[in-house]
């Protein structure tokens, strides 16, 4: 059964958002960082000793939900002691209490679950299509139905450039359901925005002049 909460968990706050899949490559050069990702690569992959938290640093405060990261695997070593990293998110968190007592930020956190709830199916197939266009759009690639069918919120969200608050929002809520809903409704802006950039850079090739043929 996964831990339901950790004591000393290593804290890293960002100016990002971390969602659990999403693919996070990070630079460590602070010795407590360092010091930090030391810790993690001495522990068994899978396990919580892999594992820290990335907790988005706002500009009003240090947010209460984060999530874990595993780290995967270093990208580089340098001789300074400096090192590139890949992460990956695996669950969101959230911070119960600070602890100083450790040679890099560290909290007592509890992991958090999703409530039992029957699949909105309206919603999901909203998502997925949705998703499935932007995709579409931003790489001529078709997703065909049983690769969108294994993709829950937090996949399609970890692909997308979105606005941090956006993904803290994505991240705090424990319903697939309402997470599915937020992103359609993310994803609805976001091919908004691709439309008007291809309109713009349509207009400046053609200098503003409409052509025919």
């Amino acid at each position: 059964m996964p831990e339901q909460s950790a004591v000393g968990f290593p804290l890293f706050p960002l100016g990002i958002v971390a969602l659990p899949s999403e693919s996070i490559p990070l630079h460590i050069f602070e010795d407590r960082y360092r010091s930090m990702i030391e810790r993690c690569l001495v522990g068994e992959p899978g396990t919580l000793g892999r594992q820290f938290g990335i907790v988005w640093l706002s500009e009003e405060e240090l947010k209460p939900v984060g999530c874990a990261c595993e780290v995967e695997t270093v990208l580089e070593r340098m001789d300074d002691g400096r090192l590139n990293i890949l992460t990956r998110g695996t669950r969101p968190f959230r911070l119960i209490e600070r602890q100083d007592d450790l040679p890099y930020p560290a909290g007592i956190v509890e992991f958090l679950a999703d409530g039992p709830e029957e699949p909105d199916d309206e919603a999901v197939s909203a998502a997925h299509a949705l998703y499935q266009e932007l995709v579409k759009q931003a790489t001529d690639r078709t997703l065909e139905g049983d690769e969108l069918g294994e993709l829950d919120a937090y996949r399609m969200a970890a692909t997308v450039e979105f606005p941090a608050e956006a993904k803290q929002q994505l991240l705090e809520l424990r319903s697939e359901n309402a997470r599915m809903r937020l992103l359609a409704t993310l994803l609805r802006e976001a091919l908004e925005r691709l439309e008007l950039v291809e309109r713009a850079q349509a207009r400046a090739r053609s200098n503003g002049k409409v052509r025919f043929g």
